[in-house]
């Protein structure tokens, strides 16, 4: 097995999955001016932050980044290319931290299987939240 390479896929994901919360987070406090709400996807947050810190090397996911060689980085889809409103940035950025958690998980199992069952747990949490913002989202 390739640690290097897991590393890499772990550290893109958690990239992807605190970016996609923080995009939705903003949308929550600046947008829609709901504290309880953006309180919700910041506490998310941290919490994939510190299960990240408990469960793997940081070391080791910072020193296997390769940004500069990543075979998709460069590539952006139709669907990225642009947005129609709030409500499709909101759900983009949740599915996105939705499937970067559901790698996570999977992967996360191959370092430390004790992750697998909190990034599970995150991933439910952002199922729920997403229902929560898009309802907000449609008023």
């Amino acid at each position: 097995m390739d640690k290097k390479n897991i590393y890499r896929i772990l550290d893109a994901n958690l990239n992807r999955a605190r970016e996609g919360i923080r995009v939705t987070e903003e949308v929550a406090r600046l947008y829609f001016d709901d504290a309880k709400l953006s309180s919700k996807f910041k506490r998310l947050r941290h919490e994939l932050t510190r299960v990240a810190r408990e469960s793997f090397d940081e070391e080791k996911l910072l020193t296997f980044r390769d940004s500069e060689k990543d075979v998709g980085a460069d590539s952006m889809g139709s669907l990225e290319k642009k947005r129609a409103d709030v409500s499709s940035i909101v759900q983009a950025n949740l599915r996105r931290a939705q499937e970067a958690t559901r790698v996570l998980e999977e992967f996360g199992k191959l370092i430390n299987p004790d992750s697998a069952k909190t990034f599970k747990r995150i991933r439910f949490r952002l199922y729920a939240l997403e229902q929560k913002m898009m309802g907000s989202v449609k008023r």
